[in-house]
């Protein structure tokens, strides 16, 4: 496996290809995928922009990672925060990088890829803390954040317009290397 950091350029560049390892990876449908494409391309924008990609061998892309410095005014940060006593939220969301999509294609996890794609975004990451959502119920993902170091910072958080619950975790940074995963 071959991980190159990416800029926000290699994000726009590999965005439809991004948008099919994420639905692949989620169980989306195409139509989701492409709703989400939009917010693939704004995220790039943001301050503190941090990504990572993984081709395999014959240099096809199997997975990528991104993030950035979350602040007031975002969506996902202003989520969450409204539902965080102010302690929390000063812990946590003070200077956090959000790591907003993480995903590898199904045939290829289980092998270390988001293990390394996570680990390699994290390390030399400037703010205080890594935060992210993912759904609740036991998945690779969630084994994945446990064995890195990720908490509880908020269970059963409902986003506005989507159903599910989902876990809000946490890990300070800095992220010592190397960690086995």
């Amino acid at each position: 496996m071959n991980l190159s950091r990416w800029s926000p350029d290699d994000l726009r560049q590999h965005v439809d290809t991004a948008v099919e390892i994420y639905c692949a990876a989620m169980a989306y449908p195409v139509a989701t995928g492409q709703q989400r494409k939009g917010y693939l391309l704004v995220h790039a924008s943001r301050a503190g922009f941090r990504g990572m990609g993984a081709c395999d061998d014959d240099g096809d892309i199997v997975g990528f990672a991104y993030g950035y410095r979350g602040a007031p005014g975002q969506w996902w940060h202003d989520e969450v925060r409204r539902d965080l006593s102010p302690d929390l939220a000063e812990r946590w969301l003070r200077d956090p990088f959000e790591l907003c999509e993480l995903h590898v294609r199904p045939e290829h996890q289980g092998q270390g890829v988001g293990h390394d794609l996570l680990v390699r975004l994290l390390d030399g990451c400037a703010q205080r803390t890594a935060v992210l959502s993912t759904p609740e119920g036991a998945s690779r993902a969630w084994r994945l954040y446990r064995r890195l170091g990720f908490v509880d910072v908020r269970r059963h958080h409902c986003f506005a317009g989507d159903d599910r619950e989902f876990a809000v975790l946490g890990r300070p940074l800095p992220i010592s290397l190397p960690i086995i995963p």
